[in-house]
């Protein structure tokens, strides 16, 4: 049976699809603030802003699982898509620690922290030193994506990692210009078949580079936090661009790489004045839209035509799948 864990500001809430609909069926960790999730092999490791909890019983019953993990808030988690049992998180103030037993425990990557430290990442609304918010993997290759500070890769599956060429480290919401990636990185995708072709989207605009980060082409001027790919078209994507900070949001589509860019926000009422997609997910043939108010969007792929799903879960921050 399709599940979906949404990680929302009052806990785990676990959804069920029936006759179409998605509802949900139960609710976990509902003390805690959860920023992220993810599922594998029957496994649950959910991040929140105090800690990693680990269900092993499809959400029934959670313990922590944070050894090791010395900054508490996380910000994303990852698994590594070729090797069981090798997970990642991206914490605030900007660290990412890797997990190679379910999450059990935790090492950091002291080389993040000094990167950190010598170029004083930082972060706009919080006195952090920055964060860790998205990762990208595609064999040894990884990415991680860093507000503010730039794009960070390892050539050794994750387990170290240093600044890409094309991005300065200085954590300047002006620029650098191109070739240079814009420091303000909200998340990071590189193309499974294209192991060079790495997307980000920025609070300076949405990059493209097409030599594994060393330089950097600015394809949309526009603020923006999340991008869709389709794995078989790489020239085919979908972004949640907007005019600013949570303003004037929309959903646009690309079918040449991101030269151009059409609407499609079919089914609704665009620009949102406050609002922004904050991730795309992927789930089947649908494609679930994350809002930066916490309400959830699901439209078909093939179509588009978007939906508001589970408006009874407040403050979803992000969307993970299981098969039970």
């Amino acid at each position: 049976m399709p599940t979906l864990l949404l990680a929302t500001e009052h806990g785990l809430s676990i959804c069920e699809l029936e006759s179409g609909n998605w509802r949900e069926s139960s609710r976990g960790l509902a003390d805690h603030r959860v920023t992220s999730v993810i599922a594998r092999e029957g496994v649950i490791l959910a991040g929140t802003t105090d800690g990693i909890f680990r269900s092993d019983d499809s959400g029934k019953t959670w313990q922590e699982v944070s050894l090791g993990l010395n900054a508490r808030h996380v910000r994303w988690l990852a698994n590594h898509p070729d090797k069981s049992d090798f997970e990642f998180a991206g914490t605030e103030p900007a660290g990412i620690f890797v997990s190679h037993n379910g999450g059990e425990s935790w090492r950091a990557c002291a080389e993040v922290d000094q990167l950190r430290d010598l170029y004083k990442w930082s972060l706009p609304y919080s006195p952090e030193a920055g964060c860790v918010r998205g990762f990208a993997f595609r064999g040894v290759r990884a990415y991680a994506a860093v507000e503010v500070g730039g794009v960070l890769r390892s050539d050794d599956g994750g387990e170290t990692w240093r600044l890409v060429e094309g991005s300065s480290g200085k954590p300047d919401l002006q620029g650098p210009s191109e070739p240079f990636i814009h420091s303000d990185v909200h998340s990071i995708f590189v193309h499974p078949f294209l192991p060079n072709l790495v997307l980000a989207p920025t609070g300076g605009g949405f990059y493209r580079s097409t030599d594994g980060g060393k330089t950097w082409k600015c394809f949309y001027d526009c603020y923006c936090r999340a991008v869709w790919v389709d794995v078989l078209d790489s020239q085919h994507m979908v972004l949640g661009p907007a005019d600013g900070v949570e303003r004037n949001g929309r959903i646009e589509e690309s079918r040449d790489g991101g030269l151009t860019w059409t609407s499609t926000s079919n089914g609704l009422e665009v620009p949102w004045p406050d609002n922004i997609v904050e991730r795309f997910v992927q789930v089947g043939f649908d494609l679930l839209a994350v809002l930066s108010d916490g309400q959830l969007l699901s439209a078909p792929l093939a179509s588009l035509e978007w939906r508001h799903i589970l408006p009874e879960v407040k403050g979803v921050a992000a969307v993970a799948e299981i098969v039970i």
